[in-house]
């Protein structure tokens, strides 16, 4: 969930920062991947929508994104308080705000026994730019990972038969119109193109996950999760790469 909804503020906050959406298009879209959201702790919590407006007032211009793993703070700069806390729910949304920055992070909002929404934590983030992937170069970095990932799953698993459902999302991977396509409008093309296969490449790398592990040899489990950890890091930072090119300069 919490990788999901990021991705859609950046990408949906961002093409509102940039002219292409409404602010109510905009919240509208990322709320319909996980339900209602609120900006802040009580007391001082607002709806998501007054709480975008508000920070657009107080000089916001930019979203980034961070899907950080432990050992690998994607998309992160500090401070610690603000990583840690990105790094345990998997993702973090950093607005920038001028000279200075404040960091999001989604948690579960729960209340009484059927709301379930998402409530943004809010905490000092460092306004210095993330030590990320270009476009161009995370798309490259993709494109070779799914390569090596799919020799190593059909490889490995050519004892048992791959399960049919990791094979049709490989089948899928060499349609570009199928998948979702997590970006909003305004992104360059490329852009959607990575998104959408890194996304495509997300669910293979889940489904992988949950492979069972009988009739495998050490060795087969060991180029099996080798191959996954490769491709899962060039799938964030795919995400990344393309969420953060709202404001790249156009070829």
């Amino acid at each position: 969930m919490s990788k999901d909804v990021a991705t859609a503020l950046v990408a949906w906050g961002n093409a509102w920062l940039t002219g292409h959406v409404g602010l109510d298009e905009a919240v509208d879209a990322v709320e319909k991947s996980a339900g209602p959201q609120i900006l802040g702790d009580a007391p001082a919590e607002v709806p998501l929508r007054r709480g975008l407006g508000d920070l657009r007032v107080g000089g916001m211009t930019a979203f980034r994104l961070a899907l950080p793993e432990p050992g690998d703070p994607l998309g992160l700069t500090g401070p610690p308080d603000f990583n840690t806390a990105a790094i345990d729910a998997g993702a973090g949304v950093v607005a920038v705000l001028g000279d200075r920055a404040m960091g999001l992070v989604p948690v579960e909002d729960l209340r009484g026994s059927s709301y379930v929404g998402v409530r943004w934590t809010t905490w000092d983030a460092a306004p210095a730019l993330p030590d990320v992937p270009s476009l161009a170069e995370a798309d490259r970095r993709l494109t070779l990972a799914m390569r090596d990932a799919t020799e190593a799953l059909l490889t490995v698993d050519d004892v048992t038969g791959v399960p049919p459902e990791i094979a049709d999302a490989l089948v899928d991977l060499r349609d570009p119109d199928r998948g979702d396509h997590p970006l909003a409008p305004g992104y360059p093309p490329r852009a959607h193109r990575v998104a959408a296969l890194a996304g495509r490449l997300s669910l293979v790398v889940e489904l992988a996950r949950r492979m069972d592990d009988r009739g495998l040899t050490a060795d087969q489990m060991r180029r099996r999760g080798a191959a996954l950890r490769l491709l899962d890091g060039a799938v964030r930072r795919a995400l990344v790469a393309a969420c953060n090119s709202a404001f790249d300069p156009v070829p």
